[in-house]
């Protein structure tokens, strides 16, 4: 389905009914890497709504005149208003998702009632990453993919095996295929990848169920910059995966889903 703002279609994939939770994937690919691993989740939890989005420049999400992050929020707040009116929902972010996700719950802390991030990306233009390692790989594997999806998957991961590849094919990959690469090899980073402020700036301690996940190996968005929430989000559940790169939901499928079903029992 698509929501319409101004220029712009927001693509959504609306599944269940109940508590509305919103689910904002990682940059450079689309909602279907979030969809694959987390509805199996839901199978075991009832009474959730999950809204999948394709971040705008995304999947069949459109770009034709956003510039920033702010701008993007925008929009997905406005798809907010228009869906869900004034009902309390949650939040699922991965990576940038994550960071697009701090802040909605920044503009909209009255109405979120849960927020889970998944190695967030953080408002810090330098950050404290620690060195990429790999730990398994599998060379006659990798040897048959084309170079582009190589270099992705070798990046985010410390477990190159085959499973782990055969994943990242099957649901990262189709995703990677709809990005709008124009836009995101542009200089839109530099120019509007950070909010104007940063998210929880100006808020008090946060009371919402939090669930915050990081791999101790991922050289992307780290961990230790992620301290800072157990300040803002008493109610945290903070939670570092060793072996683990950027992609936790793939290289820790199994331990992921079990801290989020935990999660969600709280919201």
């Amino acid at each position: 389905m698509r929501f319409i703002f101004e220029e712009e279609a927001l693509f959504y994939d609306m599944v269940g009914k109940g508590h509305p939770i919103i689910i904002l994937h990682a940059m450079g690919t689309d909602h279907r890497s979030m969809k694959a691993w987390l509805e199996p989740v839901f199978q075991n939890e009832d009474g959730f709504q999950r809204i999948y989005i394709d971040i705008p420049a995304h999947g069949q999400s459109t770009c034709n005149n956003i510039q920033s992050t702010e701008e993007m929020r925008r929009i997905i707040l406005a798809f907010i208003d228009e869906v869900l009116f004034e009902k309390p929902f949650s939040l699922i972010g991965h990576s940038y998702g994550g960071y697009i996700a701090q802040g909605m719950l920044s503009a909209r802390a009255h109405q979120v009632a849960g927020i889970c991030l998944l190695a967030p990306a953080v408002h810090l233009k330098e950050r404290i990453l620690p060195e990429k390692v790999v730990r398994e790989k599998d060379k006659s594997s990798l040897a048959s993919v084309n170079p582009d999806v190589r270099t992705a998957f070798e990046t985010l991961l410390v477990y190159q095996t085959k499973e782990n590849l055969r994943r990242f094919l099957q649901e990262v990959q189709p995703g990677r295929l709809l990005a709008d690469k124009t836009f995101l090899q542009s200089n839109w980073r530099e120019r509007g990848y950070f909010f104007n402020e940063k998210p929880f700036e100006n808020l008090s301690k946060l009371e919402q169920p939090a669930l915050v996940i990081c791999g101790k190996q991922d050289s992307i968005c780290g961990y230790k910059d992620h301290i800072f929430l157990l300040d803002k989000l008493p109610n945290l559940t903070f939670v570092v995966l060793d072996q683990a790169g950027h992609l936790i939901t793939i290289e820790k499928r199994e331990m992921v889903q079990s801290l989020v079903s935990d999660w969600l029992r709280k919201v």
